[in-house]
C-alpha cells in the first residue's frame, strides 16, 4: 500500500515537472496531469530499472539512491504526454 502511495506521489510529480518542461493546452487539468504522470512514472521507472538498473522507488529513505529513477520518471512522464498530444491532436 506504501508503494502505491509512493508511485502516485512520483507520478503526480513527474507529470508536473514534465507539463513546466512541455507546456500546452491539454485539458483535463490536474487529474489528467497526474495520470499521465502516473503511467510515465510507471514506464519510466519499469525502463529505467530494465535497462540500467536503477533501483525502483519504494520509499522516500534515500533520495541520492532514488534520483536515477525519479528522473527516469519524469522522462517516461515526458514521453507519454508527447503520445498523448500527438493522439489527442489527430482527433
Amino acid at each position: 500500500m506504501v508503494s502505491l502511495i509512493i508511485w502516485l506521489i512520483l507520478g503526480f510529480l513527474a507529470g508536473y515537472i514534465a507539463k513546466f518542461i512541455m507546456p500546452g493546452p491539454d485539458g483535463g487539468g490536474v487529474i489528467l496531469t497526474t495520470l499521465l504522470g502516473v503511467v510515465g512514472a510507471v514506464v519510466g521507472g519499469f525502463l529505467g530499472n530494465a535497462f540500467f538498473g536503477y533501483p525502483m522507488i519504494s520509499s522516500f529513505d534515500n533520495i541520492g539512491d532514488n534520483l536515477p529513477s525519479f528522473i527516469s520518471s519524469i522522462i517516461g512522464a515526458l514521453v507519454v504526454l508527447l503520445l498523448f498530444r500527438l493522439l489527442n491532436g489527430r482527433r
